[in-house]
């Protein structure tokens, strides 16, 4: 009975004549073990029913999304460690049913008793289309030719999520989000839940400017949910299986004027020592964009650096995955600004999109640097974190295995 009143009610519900579409989604942000969010946009204001379940009973549960173009779906009362699917579904032009489903399966987060995890990282996906020369030749738009090769390697890992290293667009704009993200990762999102850590271009291109405290709300704050703290929206942290992850937001170093402050006595390096104290025994990875080390065009961010470093190495931080210059980059285990086993090795995944930079200059930091467009698929067993990068031609640039 449930299921012919929420069929009918997305029949005769929508006042127009015209079928809408999905054009943004279906992704997911925001898992929890008992809990998923789910988010699609379509072209014409218009109800919604998505239908999910343990896989592969796909039509177990039910829910309405009220007529809109933004759609939005908490799903409640899921259990740890289990595999859903679901399909959204839409009007089709007729009135008279529904189009075709779009589906996808999401993983919810791992109880602690379990101790593997899989997960995807990417950076800078974010560039724009290339300029006509001056006698008019048309140049390939190697950028999204990137975007593409990418996606078809991601959608063959195994995974339970996926993080993105910051700069999101070129331009920080929603218009340019479906081309430069949504639409080419549109698989990877369809069963992966997202996490950002926000760069400088998620805060607009007058970052500098007083006038752009509303560019993150209006063009990306509104379009996500993460497990935002209770500070300020921008820096959070979530658990799954043996293994903290915290994201940071390093903005106000990249001279975004109002992003959270990372100061000795700020609410963010507040909470991120309390966050890290209260980990335990688990393994502690920590994401933000702004690089602490880094050997590439734009070098290593002193302030982040000068902030950050210790806390990581004082509180037993294994991994910090960073994006912020456009290249891949792997440092030695780092402490005290030496190598030493006992450090923090810090990743720079900084481009899968804009043309890779060259190394500027030469540190003792470095262990591995490749100028590629890249992404990096993690594995963590027990006591053991392997992360393998590969270049958008299929190309192993690099391994990495560290023991708790």
């Amino acid at each position: 009975m449930k299921k012919i009143i929420l069929f009918s009610l997305i029949l005769f519900s929508v006042s127009s004549i015209w079928a809408a579409h999905i054009i943004r989604g279906p992704y997911i942000e925001d898992p929890t073990q008992t809990t998923m969010i789910l988010k699609w946009q379509t072209d014409e204001r218009t109800p919604s029913w998505l239908e999910y379940g343990p896989a592969p009973r796909c039509n177990q549960i039910m829910t309405l999304t009220p007529e809109s173009t933004q759609h939005r779906a908490i799903l409640y009362g899921l259990v740890p460690n289990q595999d859903f699917c679901y399909r959204v579904y839409i009007n089709n032009a007729a009135e008279n049913g529904v189009q075709e489903p779009v589906s996808g399966t999401f993983r919810t987060l791992f109880s602690p008793e379990r101790k593997v995890v899989n997960f995807l990282t990417i950076g800078s996906t974010g560039a724009d289309i290339p300029l006509p020369l001056p006698d008019g030749t048309i140049l390939p738009d190697e950028a999204a030719q990137s975007r593409s090769q990418l996606a078809a390697l991601m959608e063959q890992e195994e995974s339970d999520f996926l993080i993105h290293t910051g700069n999101m667009t070129h331009s920080g704009l929603n218009a340019d989000a479906d081309r430069e993200f949504f639409e080419p990762f549109k698989k990877v999102l369809a069963k992966n839940p997202l996490f950002v850590a926000l760069g400088p271009n998620e805060y607009g291109p007058e970052r500098e400017s007083r006038d752009s405290k509303s560019f993150l709300r209006t063009n990306y704050s509104r379009f996500h949910d993460m497990s935002w703290s209770n500070a300020t929206p921008k820096y959070y942290s979530f658990d799954t299986a043996n293994v903290r992850f915290i994201f940071l937001d390093t903005n106000i170093a990249q001279g975004a004027v109002w992003a959270p402050e990372i100061g000795p006595e700020s609410a963010q390096i507040k909470w991120l020592k309390s966050t890290l104290s209260t980990a335990g025994e688990k393994w502690k990875i920590v994401v933000m964009n702004a690089p602490a080390y880094s050997t590439g065009q734009k070098g290593p961010n002193d302030e982040v650096a000068g902030n950050l470093v210790k806390i990581f190495e004082d509180y037993r931080v294994k991994l910090v995955i960073q994006g912020g210059d456009q290249d891949y980059e792997r440092t030695f285990p780092m402490y005290r600004g030496e190598p030493n086993p006992r450090g923090v090795t810090y990743v720079t995944l900084g481009t899968a999109a804009p043309t890779p930079g060259k190394r500027a200059h030469s540190d003792s930091s470095t262990a591995r640097f490749v100028a590629a467009r890249h992404y990096a698929s993690g594995k963590i067993v027990d006591r053991k974190l392997t992360l393998k990068v590969y270049s958008n031609l299929g190309k192993e640039l690099d391994t990495l295995e560290i023991y708790l």
